[in-house]
């Protein structure tokens, strides 16, 4: 009995202290009663680039990433997201005997949110706050492949990066 009470404490010690830490560094809890809105809609994505398909990976990682902080996406919300694809690039990071082994990915998007009050508000250049990088294969199926989830990995990056400056203004 007196094992099982000093588990308990030090359990809840931890909880303490944990929740401490997180508080001291910056971190905060919200609640989803703190959220800026509760749905939203999610309108045309558009692909400006040379890059087929971005547009389609994009609007599926938003919603998820909405999703998962609460924001259901609905059509017919008042609060509306549309986006426009700018820039795509894929750099060389690394060359082994003149062939390229590493890439990595950057994207640029132009985001228009407009409110339930028809106010507009623009975010330029949203992008993955981090480099993307992805191995290169001799075989062209597999290249492709990994090229494919870096893309997303990237379009991921910028929808948590636009929904972070929607939520904490």
């Amino acid at each position: 009995m007196m094992q099982r009470c000093r588990a308990v404490q030090h359990v809840l010690f931890f909880l303490l202290l944990s929740v401490g830490a997180l508080n001291g560094c910056g971190y905060s809890l919200y609640s989803h009663a703190s959220l800026p809105f509760k749905e939203i809609a999610v309108d045309t994505i558009e692909n400006r680039t040379l890059e087929p398909g971005l547009q389609d990976i994009f609007q599926r990682v938003l919603v998820e990433e909405f999703m998962k902080q609460g924001i259901s996406v609905i059509p017919s919300a008042k609060n509306r997201v549309s986006a426009v694809i700018r820039t795509f690039d894929m750099p060389s990071l690394a060359e082994v005997g003149g062939y390229t082994r590493e890439y990595k990915i950057t994207v640029g998007i132009d985001v228009l949110i407009t409110d339930e009050n028809g106010q507009k508000r623009y975010i330029k250049n949203v992008g993955s706050p981090f480099m993307n990088p992805f191995a290169g294969s001799d075989d062209m199926g597999m290249l492709l492949a990994t090229k494919r989830l870096a893309e997303e990995e990237a379009l991921r990056d910028a929808a948590r990066q636009l929904i972070g400056a929607l939520i904490f203004k």
